[in-house]
């Protein structure tokens, strides 16, 4: 079984604020190692339920998070930018699971650190008519491929998401509990990364009964940005449309099209 696995930082056990998540914050080293620890206590789940291959992408920022000598050695790992898929980079039909690791919830939800793919610009992104953050922008470019997304980890927010999103077969792990977008009550370390490794074994035993998300074409992707400014530039690229002031969309039948456009725009 071959396994892939996207991490991000935001949803990393005890990181709630841009000392966490940034190479000039002074909390940013520890959460590194966090998020190194996190992605090797899925792998390790994964070689444990009988995973033959396991593939992992750093999918945060400049995308160079990771610690490559910390990260366990039967993995391989995908890192820096710029990469045209973005968070999802490799992911192709040859796999056939993935895991999304350290995620949080989208734009206008009061989870920890809440965003759509760029804090500073985005505010809402649908797909058909589909409002999605970026566990279910990603979890579109899987079922693409025709892969699951078979394990989650992050705050309770995002687990709602999940399970709106992808349903309630999704394996889920909440490392923490926000109170607000940036405090949480949080897992102990080491208690986050045993929990998402006992899940990560489970989601391979449950992988044949969960479904990749999916929708119908033809395919337009929408994205309210912040404000007219970013709309008026997002609106240069070939082929989109101005839907209102601070509004651009995309149309193709192929996904993977709307996807790389919308994230060009972005």
């Amino acid at each position: 079984m071959k396994v892939y696995i996207s991490v991000d930082i935001e949803g990393i056990c005890d990181v709630v604020n841009s000392d966490h998540t940034g190479k000039n914050g002074y909390l940013y080293d520890w959460a590194r190692k966090q998020m190194t620890k996190e992605a090797n206590a899925a792998i390790q789940g994964a070689f444990d339920a009988g995973a033959s291959e396991v593939i992992v992408n750093d999918s945060h920022g400049p995308m160079v998070n990771i610690i490559p000598d910390m990260l366990d050695k039967r993995a391989e790992l995908i890192t820096g930018t710029t990469k045209p898929m973005i968070m999802m980079q490799g992911i192709d039909e040859s796999f056939d699971i993935a895991m999304f690791v350290g995620y949080h919830s989208r734009n206008n939800t009061p989870g920890i650190l809440s965003h759509t793919i760029h804090s500073g610009a985005v505010d809402n992104i649908w797909i058909n008519d589909t409002l999605v953050g970026e566990t279910g922008f990603n979890a579109l470019v899987a079922g693409y491929f025709d892969v699951p997304v078979v394990l989650v980890t992050g705050d309770q927010v995002l687990k709602q998401e999940v399970v709106d999103t992808l349903g309630p077969d999704t394996v889920y792990v909440q490392v923490k509990k926000a109170i607000t977008r940036y405090s949480a009550q949080c897992l102990h370390p080491e208690v986050a990364c045993d929990k998402i490794r006992e899940a990560a074994k489970t989601a391979i035993i449950k992988a044949p009964s969960i479904k990749p998300f999916t929708l119908e074409g033809p395919f337009t992707g929408k994205i309210q940005f912040f404000n007219s400014g970013q709309a008026d530039q997002a609106s240069r690229v070939p082929g989109t449309v101005r839907e209102s002031g601070d509004t651009v969309s995309y149309n193709s039948e192929d996904l993977i099209e709307v996807i790389k456009t919308l994230n060009v725009m972005i």
